[in-house]
């Protein structure tokens, strides 16, 4: 239960004390902020407290949005202020603060004169504690100074729907096409029906993902019947997988267990759906395991390149460049906006021409169709953002730079190489970190694809890998195009795992490179997520454990020369089993943890 406190002379027929009661808080009154602070003293340190103006006027979904949101510390709309356990202290201090100052607000300040939350609020503002203050549109929250204001205020309240602005506010304002259009339409009211019931999002998110695991079991089956139906309940994942954070936006359901669960659980439904695609081709006698694989490489590389650019760039100064002012141009003229939210294949659209090609066609159709779709949209947003960072004059912060280093994953070999590179790399041109990187990266991948299966070479090459990728890392990732960094490692070790596997050519070794792929991809979206919360990257023990990128690039290198094909799929599949048992437990204890972020994503990757 948390607790509102009413400062001021009650207001006769105002329905402001039931609104709170509605959201869930235990209604005080005071008579002023000196009466509000000794009732603040007596809250239970664990609870939520928000002080309110009595002659508060507003909407319900006003007070919702301003008092009730998990993510924030302090938060505030004119005539209310909230403050978690967190921020308790801050907010005793600034109601002090006003107590002792009367009614004289700081020198200079724009406030309401005679609305004392709104001079606490200001207090917290001058100390420098960060409120939140959400946008609240065409709902209204005011504190009226006498009947005829009131009065106004109330007809400016009955004018406005706040459940269809709460209806709307659930859908995430930039989506793609498909989601938009077919999707978000009806899955709002789907939330609404899910609140209504006292339904979480967290329970709809496992709903789909059951939902989708069902599907990629009847794509395993390998019948029509079974691709149909697989398509069919793909979709239902979908509208599931919209429902759950549309619900989250609409009751304001944030949580560090839903966090984790958004995070990871778009990529498990796909992904493992790739492999039931995978297996139901099998039962017809086609091995599309190395598509399946190529598909899941290219998804997650992409994914890499979006994480690692915005990484990079959001807190850059002097962040702009003409190709930037270009696109932004083009997002002013309607079609184009839609136009290119499609062409870059987001989950949406990705995830119903996968269930449509399944129904109708084959798994290899529907691999080779989601190969050529993901190539196209990687190299138009990849060149789009290489042109950006080439015409900025951006200055990256430590902090970007940091979080593209631990987004490389680098292990012990790459770290204990680092030192004695650091020197020399100072003297070295400002594309050194992207370049070598490619290189490193090309020549391990081409040497395992183009040599026989079990031959030294791809060791040499896996050892020369290690040496570049120490050597790209050796400097902070402070280069206009460091960014791209990251993606590149990813492609290197995902594709040595894929040729590697591929040129064993015996049964299982695909599938088992598939699961290690799958394991250590898991390890990098968890990192990007910690990253996104400002909870750190993945712990150093865990990196080391196994191995980082260059590592485990190396040990598969090794592995493959000095075991037989057959021998080399047990390797891959103990190897992907033990790096998900130590991946996954990490994890999980991070994310059920009382100190993981309530991380809420609205900016779904492609």
């Amino acid at each position: 239960m948390s607790t509102a406190i009413l400062t001021g002379q009650p207001v006769p027929g105002s329905s402001l004390e039931g609104d709170l009661r509605s959201l869930g808080f235990d209604v005080r009154t005071a008579s002023g902020i000196a009466e509000a602070g000794t009732l603040l003293a007596g809250v239970p340190a664990g609870q939520r407290v928000a002080v309110v103006d009595a002659r508060f006027v507003g909407h319900a979904h006003a007070l919702r949005l301003g008092l009730t949101d998990p993510r924030f510390p302090l938060s505030a709309i004119p005539g209310a202020v909230t403050a978690q356990p967190t921020g308790r202290q801050a907010l005793i201090r600034a109601m002090a603060r006003e107590d002792s100052a009367a009614d004289a607000g700081p020198a200079g300040a724009t406030v309401l004169a005679d609305s004392p939350t709104d001079r606490v609020v200001t207090a917290l503002d001058a100390e420098g504690a960060d409120v939140h203050r959400p946008e609240l549109g065409s709902l209204v929250a005011t504190v009226p100074g006498d009947p005829q204001a009131r009065n106004e205020a109330r007809q400016a309240v009955a004018a406005v729907d706040d459940e269809a602005v709460r209806l709307k506010s659930a859908v995430k304002a930039r989506d793609g096409f498909f989601t938009t259009h077919f999707i978000s339409p009806y899955s709002r009211y789907i939330a609404r029906w899910c609140a209504r019931r006292g339904l979480t999002p967290n329970q709809v998110t496992t709903a789909s993902l059951i939902t989708a695991l069902i599907a990629a079991g009847c794509a395993a089956t390998g019948t029509r019947g079974g691709f149909v139906a697989a398509g069919v309940l793909l979709l239902a994942s979908f509208v599931l997988d919209c429902t759950d954070g549309q619900l989250a936006r609409y009751s304001l359901q944030y949580s560090t267990l839903g966090a984790w669960l958004d995070a990871t659980f778009d990529r498990a439904k796909e992904y493992a759906y790739y492999a039931g695609l995978a297996l139901g081709a099998a039962r017809g006698g086609d091995d599309v395991w190395a598509l399946a694989l190529g598909a899941m490489v290219l998804q997650t590389c992409r994914h890499v390149v979006d994480f690692s650019f915005n990484e990079a760039n959001h807190d850059a100064t002097a962040n702009t460049s003409p190709t930037a002012a270009l696109s932004d141009k083009l997002d002013s003229v309607g079609w184009t906006v839609w136009l290119r939210r499609m062409i870059v294949l987001p989950i949406g659209e990705r995830w119903a021409m996968i269930a449509v090609l399944t129904a109708v066609t084959t798994p290899r159709i529907t691999f080779y169709a989601l190969l050529i779709g993901c190539a196209f949209a990687a190299t138009y947003t990849t060149a789009g953002r290489v042109l950006r960072s080439l015409t900025r004059k951006a200055k990256r912060t430590d902090r970007a730079a940091q979080a593209l280093a631990d987004l490389a994953d680098s292990g012990p070999l790459a770290q204990a190489l680092t030192g004695p590179l650091k020197n020399p790399v100072r003297r070295l041109p400002g594309f050194t970190a992207p370049a070598v990187a490619l290189l490193g990266g090309l020549a391990v991948v081409a040497t395992a694809l183009l040599t026989g299966f079990g031959g030294p070479w791809t060791i040499v090459a896996a050892c020369g890998y290690a040496l570049t990728s120490a050597l790209a890392v050796a400097r902070p990732l402070k280069g206009a195009l460091d960014w791209l960094v990251p993606p590149f490692f990813r492609a290197a070790e995902y594709g040595t795992v894929l040729a590697l596997a591929a040129k064993a050519d015996v049964n299982g070794a695909l599938p088992a490179a598939y699961g290690l792929v799958a394991a250590v991809a898991y390890h990098h979206y968890d990192t990007v997520y910690r990253i996104r919360g400002n909870a750190g990257a993945s712990p150093r023990w865990l990196v080391r454990a196994i191995g980082g990128h260059e590592g485990r690039t190396l040990v598969v290198a090794v592995l493959a020369a000095v075991l037989t094909a057959s021998q080399f799929t047990v390797a891959l599949t103990v190897l992907a089993v033990a790096v998900a048992l130590v991946v996954l437990v990490e994890s999980i204890r991070f994310w059920a943890s009382a100190g993981a972020p309530a991380v809420h994503d609205e900016g779904e990757p492609a």
